[in-house]
């Protein structure tokens, strides 16, 4: 078992206008889970981003969602993970993984940004890599020169609806990801969520 969860970041972008693109994927996931588990966002300008309280399985969650637009969104993280004295290894990072099919999710504890530009600037200002990261597949473009317009976009209607499912199944298992029952949320997401050209099984 790793260590229990006491904050989640969802990653986005803050303009009502990017709402609905792809980028916004670890808004999606904050969202829900505050919703499921009754937290109520407010802005909070000295953690540059709106938060939300709420207990899930027994633990105090706080749920971060960074206003600074997605290249800055280390700022707040650092600012809101020092003033609590959380340790990196208590933090998820909900974002959106252009390296994942529509449709999948996938948990994973450290490693790089992978390209990602929230996780490019969270990592330096959090001083470590060892957050555990909820990667929602948002697909690829197919050309790496075409990603940054791809997920500045919303999704096909087919590609939105089965990132929603996978979404509402990460929400479903998110008191195991707070208690730290990492291998076996793994497993169980693994499964029911395939790569690209595997069947799941």
């Amino acid at each position: 078992m790793s260590t229990p969860i006491r904050l989640l970041v969802g990653l986005g972008n803050p303009d009502p206008r990017d709402a609905r693109t792809r980028h916004n994927a670890g808004f999606w996931f904050a969202d829900a889970v505050a919703s499921r588990w009754g937290g109520s966002f407010r802005s909070q300008s000295n953690f540059f981003g709106d938060i939300a309280d709420c207990q899930v399985g027994g633990h105090r969650l706080r749920i971060l969602k960074p206003m600074t637009y997605m290249n800055n969104s280390g700022r707040s993280v650092a600012a809101f993970a020092n003033f609590y004295k959380f340790e990196a290894d208590e933090i998820l990072i909900a974002h959106d993984e252009i390296d994942l099919p529509p449709g999948t999710v996938r948990l994973k504890r450290g490693g790089g940004h992978g390209g990602h530009n929230g996780l490019r600037d969270v990592i330096p200002q959090l001083g470590s890599p060892d957050f555990a990261r909820l990667r929602i597949g948002v697909g690829h473009p197919g050309n790496k020169n075409a990603v940054v317009g791809y997920v500045l976009k919303p999704a096909s209607a087919e590609d939105q609806r089965i990132i929603d499912d996978a979404v509402a199944l990460a929400v479903d298992h998110f008191p195991d990801i707070v208690a730290g029952k990492y291998s076996e949320v793994m497993n169980s997401l693994h499964r029911k969520t395939p790569e690209a050209g595997d069947d799941g099984v």
